[in-house]
Formats: structure tokens, C-alpha cells, sequence
């Protein structure tokens, strides 16, 4: 069940120096405008409430905001040929205050934030009949509100730095608001995620709700971050990473997250892992509800197959990550290769950081094959290039069959141009070995101009073709937001910098084991036509990838370390990155990792040209880049003392390098 479907909301007028707040929900199927305050103050109210504090966690997903600022200026992703809000991929000087995507998710978080303030203030004295009777029944959605309120405030710390810490509510006008500093909100987080997590309930019938499980999630993480700071002063602790091991172990032995069998699951590709999707044989929205709710996931926003339903926005994730296809013969847009706005492409890193032989993580969720759907398109063979004379005036292939391809190749193994000059479908390839036999740049390259960020394997994790129609960009998949591999990654990642490497080491290949291709599992064409398998191998190939102290204790060329990174501990933290990339790709976690982990300034330029803004003047990113700015909307609105503030004084309460 989508717990925002049934919200009926009134909305608070709240004008805030932190942005326009309000308790009105976008999903709505009926939009009570006639309610006032007090309807905050019933049972009925109240549950409506909770449900709607719900809301913002779907901003993430809502707008190009989620690829900017939590997927650009990155290791694993960059710009594609489409380019829009390149700046923060660039860190260029459009990067700075003014940008409109730092104050809406600002404000969107305020937003959540005082939603729950309402409703934490007015669950206690409530005397309901049904819902909120016991005790125990306030506690859930008190702790479901702590929850919300902890998640909103650790993206804002972490995007921010030093925030106003609000916990009560903000009805009517405010304008003096102060910054904590950094330890304090995460003290605050950590003692919300400490009430979630010894109050929620362990499972939940109604999918979407916070349990037990996802705030211990949280709460590991947030020990994590606050106790992995070297430089950073987030009030690190002494026992934070043994309390980040502590929790994370909870989550992963309470057996109520497991693993999804295969990776593909994840993300409703099962049926087009060996077989790609087609118009005869197009996925379903029941597979995609199967794997929007696999027991993995402790934590998503919820999303719907309906566009009312959907927010504002819906989830448009879905458009960001694809390539154009349009312009090959044999194609045309459709809802089943999405909208090509090729916003993100992979980095050669994040190409190259796979075993893509052996690990299934990658060909399961990077599309490199394009189905023909378009008869009015065909190609056809020419005196020039047909095989035979009778080929001659035929269609090179049939709609459903391959239209082109592309291959993700290394300069180690090449793709002959004449192999791609007769090929019936069209080939798009990293790497050409060209008539005079040099190896060259092919078809496409992360690192070149517009015009070779056209083409590149696309990541399938936010596909959606289920929209109603191909002209609609509101998605309707949920935004994962947490699912317990990632608590697997937490844990390893505590367990190595406690020094314990072989229990870091056990968490990582229990992910290794599930990416592995299994004994009896046929693995795709591309396996052996461009990888070097064995066509017909179906034994498992986890011992190709089982990682070992090895992995970090040398200079292990499979791990791509920045040859800054030269002693065990520093490269054990950039194994464990490595391994969050293979896991986690495109999942809107990696500049919060970098940041977190202190290697933005490392691992950003080096694997990111645009990051290091070579090709790009007065760009590149710098010491500062580390933290967002603070809002120029917040900054112009509040006061101190009564009055607004004096330009020095928004100086002072801005980020340094702003």
C-alpha cells in the first residue's frame, strides 16, 4: 500500500526566512481546502499529518536537482552531450548561492521538517479513540516523526554544513533564525534515530511507513559519517564507529532485510537482463511493484502509477541517465527506451572499476543494446556494403532485432573499424583499432567534447516505462532511498577502520556472492563476444571476484587507487568506495560518500575531467566545494535583532568560498 494516496490536508501559512513552508501534500486524491489549524489537533488530522511529513522525502527524485547535487562533481558520473546545470559537474562560479536548486531543496527539507515539528507537538496531548488511543499507538508515529525529522536534517547537514536547527513548529511569521554548529545537529539526529529505532515497529503492512530497521540503517550511517570526519569537526566520538557496527549489524542479523537473490531484481530488469524489452514483449507494472517492495529496501519515497498522484514532479529520475537513440536508423522515442535527455553519463572509472567478465552488477543495470522499433527508419543494404548482390535494397534487420550497439570495450581489446563498417546493426565502441591499426578513441568518451558523450552504456536503475504515455515525464517508480546492501557496506566499512579487515571482508563478499553469476546462470552474449568468457560457461564466477586483504594492502591496478592513496588504511577506504560504486552506482548517494569519506578533492578530478575543469575556464573544483552554499533566499529574508541582515552579516553567515 502507497501510504500518501488517502491524505486529506489543510494548509498552514507559514512565511519563514527558511522558505515557504506548508503541511500541503501533492499527492492528495482530495484536497480539503476548507480545513483550518485545528484540524491538527483530531485524530484524523493528525494521521493525515504523518502521512504527509512523508512527503518531501520525494524532492530528491522530483527535478534535475537530483542528479546536480547528488550524483555531479563526482568519480562515477559526469555530463553527457545535453547539457544542463553542467556547473555543478564543472564547479564553475554558477555554482554559487543565487542557484535555484540550493534553495529549493533547502526549503524543501524545512518543509518535512516542520511537518513533523506539528505534528511531535501535538501527538502527546491528543485523546484519540482509534489510531492514536495507547500509549503505544502515539509512540509509533512519534518515532515515525523522528524518523522523518532525523532524515531531513542529516541531508541538510551534510549538503549544508552548520543549519538552523528548528524543533518546534513554525506557524505565521519567523524571521530570526541562527545556524547550529555541525556536532550539534548531529547529536540532534542521532538522539531522533535513537527514539525511531527503540520505538518503530519491526515490519509494517502499510509499504512506505519507517520501521525499526530503516532508522537503525540510519542511525549506523550517521554514526558513520559523524566518527569518519579526520579534518571535518562533526563532533566525532571515540565509540562512533563501534556504534555504526553496532547498528548495522542489528539491521543485516534481524533477517527482515534480506538480500534480493539477483541484482536485477532491484530495479525490474529481470526480464530484460537476457532478453531486452520490446514492444511484444514490454515489462509490466506487477514487476515493477515486485521490485519496488522487495524486502531489501528498507526505506524508499513514494511514488505512483498515476500521474495526479505523483506529486508535483513524479519521479523524472528516470530521464536523466539515458542516450540519445533517436537519431539511429530503426529507432524512435518510445516509453520502453524513455525520454533521451542524456543529462549523466558513466565516467571511464565507473566503466572500468567492474569486472565486468565476472561481476553481473554491471550488464545487469547498464543497457548496451537497442531494439529496433521503427520499420519506417530501416537501414538497408547498398552495392557498397551489402554481403551479397541479392542483399542488396533489403532491410539490414527487422523491427525487434538489434538496431545498435554499444560496446564497452578497453584499449586492451579494440574493435576492428572493418568489423563495424560490415556489421548489419550499428556499433557504437569505447575503443576502434582503425585502418592503419592505431587503437583510438571510438565512438564515444567521458572524457572528450559534447560530441562523444552521445552515446554510452545507459544505467537502467530508474527506468520507468510506465508512464502513460511518452510525453509524460512524471515517473511512477519509488525513489530507493535505502535498502540493506548498503547496510552491508556500512558495516564493512566500520569493521575495516576499526582495523578488523576480515570481518570488513566477510560483509563485501556476501554482496560479491549475490553479484557473482551463478552456478547454471547463462550469462549475456556480450560475456563472451567482447569480455573474454567462454560462450556456454554457466559455472559461477564468484571466486573471479572474491575479495581479499589484497585488495588494499597493495596497489592492486584492478582498484584504480589515485596515486596519492599509498598506505593501507587510505586505500581500504577507497577499496570500500569502489565497492559502493559497484553496488550503488547512480543511486544519488556519491557526493554525500565523497564528502563524507573526505575524498572529493581526491577522487573527483581525478576520475572527472569536467570536476578538474580541464577544457572548462574558471571552473574546477576547490577546498570549499566540499559544502553547499547557504541559500541567498534564506540570507535576504531573515533578521537579527529585529532588523535585516547587514551585507557583512550575510557574509558571515554564508559558507567560506561563497
Amino acid at each position: 500500500m502507497k501510504i500518501t494516496r488517502t491524505i486529506r490536508v489543510a494548509s498552514l501559512t507559514v512565511l519563514m526566512g527558511l522558505g515557504l513552508g506548508s503541511c500541503k501534500d501533492y499527492l492528495e486524491e482530495e484536497l480539503v481546502s476548507t480545513l483550518t489549524n485545528d484540524y491538527f489537533s483530531t485524530e484524523q488530522g493528525l494521521e493525515d499529518l504523518v502521512k504527509s511529513s512523508y512527503e518531501q522525502t520525494r524532492y530528491k527524485f522530483a527535478n534535475e536537482h537530483s542528479y546536480a547535487m547528488f550524483n555531479f562533481g563526482v568519480d562515477e558520473m559526469t555530463s553527457a552531450d545535453q547539457i544542463n546545470s553542467e556547473w555543478w559537474n564543472r564547479y564553475d562560479n554558477r555554482l554559487n548561492s543565487s542557484d535555484l536548486f540550493v534553495g529549493e531543496v533547502w526549503t524543501a527539507n524545512y518543509d518535512g521538517i516542520n511537518r513533523c515539528n506539528i505534528g511531535i507537538s501535538r501527538i502527546p496531548a491528543i485523546q484519540g479513540t482509534t489510531t492514536l488511543r495507547t500509549d503505544a499507538q502515539k509512540a509509533q508515529r512519534l518515532a515515525e516523526l523522528r524518523f522523518l525529522r532525523a532524515y531531513y536534517y542529516f541531508q541538510l547537514v551534510q549538503q549544508y554544513g552548520a543549519i538552523p536547527l528548528l524543533l518546534e513548529p513554525t506557524e505565521g511569521v519567523k524571521l530570526e533564525f541562527t545556524r547550529a554548529a555541525v556536532p550539534e545537529v548531529y547529536r540532534a539526529i542521532i538522539a531522533y534515530l535513537k527514539f525511531a529505532s527503540d520505538n518503530l515497529a519491526p515490519t509494517t503492512s502499510d509499504f512506505g511507513r519507517a520501521t525499526k530497521n530503516a532508522a537503525m540503517h540510519y542511525l549506523a550511517k550517521a554514526y558513520l559519517t559523524r566518527g569518519s570526519a579526520v579534518t571535518d569537526v562533526r563532533g566525532q566520538q571515540p565509540t562512533d564507529i563501534d556504534s555504526a557496527a553496532y547498528y548495522a549489524d542489528q539491521v543485516i542479523t534481524s533477517g527482515r532485510n534480506p538480500l534480493a537473490t539477483d541484482y536485477a531484481q532491484l530495479f525490474d530488469v529481470s526480464n530484460s537482463a537476457t532478453t531486452p524489452f520490446t514492444s511484444a514483449s514490454p515489462p509490466t507494472y506487477a514487476n515493477s511493484v515486485a521490485a519496488q517492495t522487495n524486502r531489501e529496501i528498507l526505506f524508499s519515497a513514494q511514488f505512483v502509477n498515476v500521474v495526479a498522484l505523483s506529486g508535483r514532479f513524479g519521479n523524472r529520475v528516470h530521464s536523466y541517465f539515458t542516450m540519445f537513440y533517436e537519431d539511429t536508423p530503426g529507432m524512435t522515442r518510445d516509453l520502453l527506451n524513455d525520454r533521451p535527455f542524456r543529462r549523466v553519463m558513466p565516467t571511464n572509472y565507473a566503466m572500468d572499476i567492474f569486472d565486468r567478465r565476472n561481476d553481473s552488477r554491471f550488464y545487469k543495470t547498464m543497457k548496451t543494446a537497442w531494439i529496433a522499433n521503427n520499420a519506417a527508419s530501416l537501414p538497408k543494404w547498398t552495392a557498397a556494403d551489402a554481403p551479397t548482390p541479392a542483399q542488396v535494397g533489403q532491410n539490414k534487420f527487422a523491427v525487434n532485432d538489434t538496431a545498435f550497439y554499444v560496446i564497452v570495450n578497453t584499449r586492451n581489446n579494440p574493435i576492428p573499424q572493418a568489423q563495424i563498417d560490415r556489421s548489419r546493426y550499428r556499433i557504437f565502441a569505447r575503443y576502434i583499432r582503425n585502418a592503419a591499426g592505431n587503437v583510438v578513441t571510438g565512438a564515444y568518451d567521458p572524457a572528450g567534447t559534447l560530441a562523444l558523450r552521445n552515446k554510452f552504456p545507459q544505467l537502467i536503475k530508474h527506468a520507468d516505462p510506465y508512464r502513460p504515455s511518452v510525453a509524460e515525464e512524471a515517473g511512477t517508480k519509488d525513489g530507493i532511498l535505502a535498502r540493506s546492501a548498503e547496510t552491508y557496506l556500512i558495516a564493512a566499512e566500520a569493521y575495516g577502520r576499526k582495523g578488523n579487515y576480515t570481518k570488513a571482508l566477510e560483509y563485501v563478499n556476501v554482496l560479491r556472492q549475490r553479484a557473482a553469476y551463478k552456478a547454471g546462470e547463462v550469462k549475456p552474449s556480450v560475456n563472451w563476444r567482447v569480455e573474454g568468457g567462454t560462450r556456454g560457461d554457466v559455472t559461477t564466477s564468484y571466486p573471479a571476484i572474491r575479495a581479499t586483504e589484497v585488495s588494499f594492502t597493495t596497489n592492486d591496478p584492478k582498484e584504480l587507487y589515485p596515486p596519492t592513496v599509498t598506505s593501507t588504511n587510505d586505500r581500504f577506504i577507497h577499496f570500500i568506495l569502489n565497492e559502493r560504486t559497484r553496488e550503488l552506482l547512480g543511486e544519488l548517494h556519491r557526493w554525500e560518500d565523497l564528502a563524507r569519506t573526505e575524498t572529493l578533492l581526491t577522487r573527483a578530478p581525478y576520475f572527472n575531467l569536467d570536476a578538474a575543469g580541464i577544457g572548462f575556464p574558471n571552473s574546477g573544483i576547490k577546498p570549499f566545494h566540499k559544502l553547499r552554499p547557504i541559500p541567498q533566499s534564506h540570507l535576504e529574508r531573515i533578521f537579527r535583532n529585529g532588523q535585516p541582515l547587514t551585507n557583512e552579516e550575510r557574509a558571515a553567515e554564508q559558507n567560506p568560498g561563497y
